[in-house]
């Protein structure tokens, strides 16, 4: 699995003209799936994302994290993050999973978060045309690969 995290003071998803997900301050989390992730990706990202201390404290120093400081999550799907621009200048997308294998693990990754978190998390459609809107905060963005776990 591949995140952008984004921090975020408002974020939103709109599909046809109709908002999807939004939420104030928190976190934007882009996700992309290959076939390789499995359930123990899951859990290791979600985790390490519900305690990423990239939020100010008291002292302005990034030392808490979404879930010490109470705010909210939307995740969009983007399967463009597993794009291969090795060859040419037209992206591959080969290893982004198909639907029938990256929808449930989408699904079980936000309910693993919304149990990390305890929040309620909010998203946008898997596999729809999306407008997502965002304002930046910091600018802090944050990207994670579980398979290299940097």
């Amino acid at each position: 699995m591949r995140a952008v995290i984004q921090r975020v003071t408002e974020a939103s998803v709109t599909i046809s003209g109709r908002t999807a997900g939004a939420i104030g301050h928190g976190l934007l989390i882009l996700l992309g799936i290959e076939d390789s992730d499995n359930h123990e990706d899951i859990g290791w990202l979600a985790g390490k994302i519900a305690r990423l201390r990239i939020f100010n404290d008291q002292n302005d120093v990034m030392n808490l994290s979404v879930t010490d400081t109470g705010g909210e999550l939307l995740v969009v799907s983007q399967f463009t993050l597993h794009a291969s621009t090795r060859k040419g200048n037209r992206p591959s997308y080969i290893r982004a999973s198909k639907p029938d294998i990256a929808i449930p693990l989408y699904e079980r990754f936000i309910r693993h978060l919304e149990l990390e978190t305890g929040k309620k998390v909010q998203t946008g459609e898997f596999g729809a045309m999306m407008q997502v809107k965002l304002i930046n905060d910091g600018p802090v963005t944050i990207i994670i690969d579980t398979k290299s776990r940097e």
